[in-house]
């Protein structure tokens, strides 16, 4: 219960922009520890039950996320890191491979057709955010 009050001591006035807290359920976050939080007007979330590999598929999600766009992008505000959120989600789904999918994006169905002949086709970039991300794609 101690180390959560220095966390919140430590967060100052910055804690009020906080609405969740998440954790795991082990025992040693008992009722007094969730208080604390709880008496900052922040909602416990506690992780799926029997879920140990959880916060990994978390994590791992996070350092994507991280390397890939935040670390390139100085974020001004809220609204701009939804932009960049939103833009990277939609890169992420719809365009970037995915070793576990066999090189396919998550909404794609099928893998695109072969080009043979690669003399006669054209190669588009979309730039996303702002050239950070470049996403490659033959003209039709």
């Amino acid at each position: 219960m101690q180390q959560a009050r220095n966390v919140a001591a430590d967060l100052g006035v910055r804690i009020e922009s906080l609405r969740f807290l998440l954790r795991d359920r082990d025992g040693k976050y008992g009722p007094a520890f969730n208080a604390v939080f709880q008496a900052e007007d922040m909602e416990v979330l506690l992780s799926a039950p029997r879920a140990p590999r959880m916060n990994a598929h978390c994590e791992r999600v996070t350092g994507t996320i991280r390397r890939e766009a935040l670390d390139h992008v100085l974020v001004m505000n809220e609204a701009h890191a939804r932009h960049v959120l939103a833009d990277f989600q939609r890169h992420y789904n719809t365009h970037r491979p995915h070793r576990s999918r066999n090189q396919l994006p998550p909404d794609a169905q099928d893998q695109p057709a072969t080009v043979h002949d690669l003399g006669s086709r054209r190669l588009l970039r979309t730039r996303v955010l702002g050239g950070t991300l470049n996403e490659y794609r033959y003209a039709a």
